[in-house]
This record gives structure tokens, C-alpha cells and sequence, in this order.
């Protein structure tokens, strides 16, 4: 689904900014808002943004327009914006402690009932432990 009076601008010179993104796009029509979203880490621009105009026909007219036009040295990709689509649930931090369940998850099955601290019986399969570990136990039956 598409936001039809906003616009996806994309690639992005990182050191292009918001007002000059809207001197460039204003021959296209009124813009009522132009978000450059920021690294999380870096604090610097992340190569896009997204503008608003007051029109859908305005927001039409700077992709036919203004797709594939160069601005600072790089030739920008207009679309129309889309909705952010959902994203699935959260995960558990990693190195979550045993027994972690994230609220809302099912109920506990018995494995990992067990696994908390139910029944400690040791696994069948591959013993645990170093060669030389193994070794030893061998040498002391």
C-alpha cells in the first residue's frame, strides 16, 4: 500500500540536508514535511528521506519530473512511500537465561519444563567433555 501525497527520495549524498533537499524539490510543489532519517550509531543521515507535499498530484509531478536528476553528485531515486511493513515479534536478548520467555509466548511444554531444572537426567548421545577428560574416565574403569 502507498502513502500517495508522500515520496521515498533515495540515494542520497550523506551529506545532503534537509533544506537543501526542499530547494530542490520545490519547483515540484508545496512540501509540508521532509524527514532525513539519522544512524542510530553515527548520528549521520543514512542516504534517503522521505518528503510530504500538500498534493498527490504534487508528489506525482516531482517523480516524473525529478527521478534520475542529479543533486550533489548523485543521481536520486524518487517513489512513491510505502508503509512500513510489519515486523514479526520481538527476540529474546541474546544470551537470554535459561528459562527466558518472552511475555505473551505459549505455555511451558515438559521439555523445556525439564530444562529449567525438572528432571536433571543426564542426556543420552555423545558424552560431554574434552578428550582427555574421556580418557581418564576410560583409564579409571
Amino acid at each position: 500500500m502507498t502513502i500517495s501525497r508522500k515520496i521515498f527520495v533515495g540515494n542520497l549524498n550523506y551529506t545532503t540536508t534537509a533544506d537543501a533537499l526542499r530547494t530542490w524539490l520545490e519547483p515540484a510543489g508545496e512540501i509540508t514535511d521532509i524527514h532525513v532519517p539519522l544512524d542510530r550509531e553515527t548520528q549521520r543521515p543514512r542516504g534517503f528521506a522521505f518528503v510530504e507535499f500538500a498534493e498527490e498530484a504534487m508528489a506525482n509531478k516531482a517523480i516524473e519530473s525529478l527521478d534520475g536528476q542529479e543533486l550533489e553528485g548523485r543521481a536520486l531515486r524518487l517513489s512513491l512511500a510505502r508503509e512500513r511493513e510489519a515486523r514479526g515479534p520481538r527476540r529474546p536478548p541474546s544470551g537470554a537465561r535459561p528459562g527466558y520467555r518472552p511475555p505473551g509466548s505459549p505455555p511451558e511444554d515438559e521439555a523445556f519444563a525439564t530444562f529449567r531444572g525438572g528432571d536433571n537426567k543426564p542426556k543420552e548421545g555423545r558424552p560431554k567433555g574434552s578428550r582427555r577428560g574421556l580418557r581418564g574416565r576410560k583409564r579409571s574403569l
